[in-house]
């Protein structure tokens, strides 16, 4: 059946609401804004990395993961670069979507850039749209005086102090590659 106009314009105004939560993500977190936190992520939400390092479960445990890594940081500029959103055929309620970012970060006291990108799952809660799922990833985590040299090395995350594996282009460093990308496109 097709879709109403009201039904049309409501899905560009869900994937407008959600483009911009994403925006405003990286200002809650350069602003370190615990409500913000609190106001973006649903009650019984996840946050993952891909890498095993963030793995928190419920808004609490989520404020208190993002409230260390801040003690971590000094000042921080969060930018989106695109955002594809997928929407549920089954419950207009639930969206996925992929975010593009980099971040500019001060990590104890070295001025460090990143490459991120978000996979996520989105959820409509009295009327607003919050992450029910976000997971981060990591092309490259790196001081930024070692960009040139790092940026091709396999191991280009060094948030850590030490040089651990870049989780993406999944196409190079692992035998499943991209697949999960097929679902977008």
């Amino acid at each position: 059946m097709a879709a109403t106009m009201e039904d049309r314009v409501r899905r560009l105004e869900d994937r407008a609401e959600i483009q911009e939560l994403g925006i405003l993500y990286g200002f809650v977190m350069d602003e370190r804004d615990e409500d913000g936190i609190r106001r973006i992520f649903a009650a019984d939400a996840t946050l993952r990395s891909q890498d095993g390092v963030f793995s928190a479960s419920g808004i609490d445990e989520i404020v208190k993961t993002y409230m260390g890594r801040f003690a971590a940081l000094g000042p921080t500029n969060h930018y989106s670069h695109g955002h594809v959103v997928r929407f549920d055929d089954t419950d207009p309620d639930t969206a996925t979507g992929l975010l593009a970012s980099h971040a500019e970060v001060s990590r104890n006291g070295v001025a460090m850039q990143v490459a991120l990108r978000y996979k996520d799952t989105y959820r409509r809660i009295d009327e607003r749209w919050q992450f029910a799922d976000r997971l981060m990833s990591y092309m490259y985590y790196l001081p930024v005086t070692e960009l040139a040299e790092g940026l091709a090395d396999r191991n280009s995350v060094r948030a850590y102090g030490d040089h651990r594996p870049a989780d993406w282009p999944e196409a190079l460093y692992s035998d499943e590659g991209s697949a999960w990308l097929k679902r977008y496109l």
